[in-house]
């Protein structure tokens, strides 16, 4: 049975996803978007070396997903951006995701808010709080959740705590 599951970790692939993450959702697809990594074949490389073949694993441009993510389809997939601004670009494709998990967003130059009781690893600015805020208005259910088996956050929980 198709189900599209959203994550937002500016790692994208790493083992973390493969070991937990997939399993767990019990993905069959994994579909990374980063134009930046799917125009450098070596950054193409080191993100799926570790996959196991059992994932079909793509790494592609924006436009290149929205392509992909029109097509039917019948696997259980995992869709992963680096940040919530590229949800925006998305979210037509990914309307009918089961959820979007805010994973990992290391500290930016433009980043201001931290997840509070986070261990340093969750910085969003006031642009991606904007971003999700409309993804929350237009029916996308948004949540914090580092690792499956990790305490799962509400959005309205963080947005209380800034």
């Amino acid at each position: 049975m198709s189900k599209l599951f959203v994550r937002v970790d500016d790692r994208l692939i790493h083992g973390q996803t493969i070991v937990a993450w997939c399993p767990t959702l019990g993905i069959q697809e994994i579909i990374a978007i980063d134009d930046e990594s799917a125009k450098n074949p070596v950054l193409k490389s080191i993100l799926t070396m570790g996959v196991p073949k059992l994932y079909k694993t793509h790494i592609v441009t924006v436009e290149e997903a929205k392509s992909l993510l029109a097509q039917p389809s019948d696997k259980k997939r995992l869709v992963i951006v680096k940040f919530p601004s590229k949800l925006k670009e998305i979210k037509e494709e990914i309307k009918n995701c089961e959820q979007v998990y805010l994973g990992n967003m290391a500290k930016r130059s433009d980043t201001t808010h931290q997840m509070s009781g986070a261990t340093g690893i969750f910085f969003l600015s006031d642009q991606d709080i904007s971003d999700i805020n409309e993804m929350i208005k237009e029916g996308f259910n948004v949540t914090f959740q580092q690792l499956p088996n990790a305490s799962n956050t509400s959005w309205e929980s963080f947005i209380k705590s800034i």
